[in-house]
């Protein structure tokens, strides 16, 4: 009868242990939804932003670049990105076809060598120009490229923020899990620590300087990566966002790479 007692006792523990993940897996996956479904809808958008290289001293090294995003429903967004400044890197220009169930698309035009570059999606850790971005840092967040965890409920900096573990689907990410900051009210995001293939922590990226378009749509102005290992940060300063300007998919693919101006 004592034995009985202890394989019933055994069984509830197990069945409440796997309630509790599932309801934790749930409820980040919940919050990731909402947070995606709140910035769907806007078609399409051009924005210019400054990237501030810092190195562990604090020297900086600073490009000017233009970004044109297109929002694919049913898919990850594509987006291409501009240098203009300096004249060492002008002309250079990324393009990104983001997806949800399938490895991302990334080229990459190098205007010196006048030729397009094909980004492997083994090396999509690396580091995109020089900066604490990985090429797969510039990929559109969607929810099939990730499982999920609810952690808990903190202060943030936008107020009150769920905080929530992203662990890449992709066993090629250079990451083994993103934890997510989301503000209670907005949804929007407020920070994300990246851990790398080890399980340290590599880098954190905060959102700040949020404003809200179209009644609706919120970007953030300043956007700042610290590297944790190295020491160096790079920090993009985004303005002059313009929604609805008339873009489709003729202005995304490699002939628009050798056109980009």
């Amino acid at each position: 009868m004592k034995n009985y007692k202890v394989v019933i006792l055994s069984v509830l523990t197990l069945l409440v242990s796997n309630t509790n993940a599932e309801t934790t897996e749930n409820k980040g996956f919940e919050i990731s939804k909402e947070a995606k479904l709140r910035d769907t809808g806007w078609g399409d958008s051009q924005s210019k932003m400054r990237m501030i290289l810092r190195n562990k001293k604090g020297d900086e090294d600073i490009r000017d670049i233009r970004s044109k995003t297109l929002e694919v429903i049913g898919d990850g967004d594509k987006s291409l990105t501009i240098f203009d400044q300096p004249r060492d890197v002008k002309g250079t220009a990324f393009l990104s076809f983001s997806h949800a169930l399938t490895p991302d698309e990334q080229w990459l035009y190098l205007p010196s060598l006048k030729r397009v570059k094909r980004i492997s999606s083994r090396n999509k850790s690396g580091p995109f120009m020089g900066s604490e971005f990985a090429f797969e840092d510039l990929s559109s967040f969607e929810l099939e490229k990730f499982t999920y965890k609810y952690v808990n409920e903190e202060k943030c900096e936008l107020g009150q923020c769920f905080v929530v573990e992203q662990h890449p689907v992709d066993k090629t990410s250079g990451y083994t899990k993103r934890v997510v900051w989301i503000d209670t009210g907005e949804y929007r995001v407020n920070k994300i620590d990246f851990y790398d293939r080890k399980g340290s922590l590599l880098k954190s990226l905060e959102f700040d300087n949020y404003e809200q378009y179209l009644g609706r749509f919120w970007r953030s102005h300043t956007q700042t990566m610290v590297n944790h290992q190295t020491g160096k940060s790079t920090v993009l300063e985004l303005s002059d966002f313009e929604f609805s300007t008339g873009l489709s998919q003729k202005d995304f693919n490699q002939n628009s790479l050798k056109r980009a101006r």
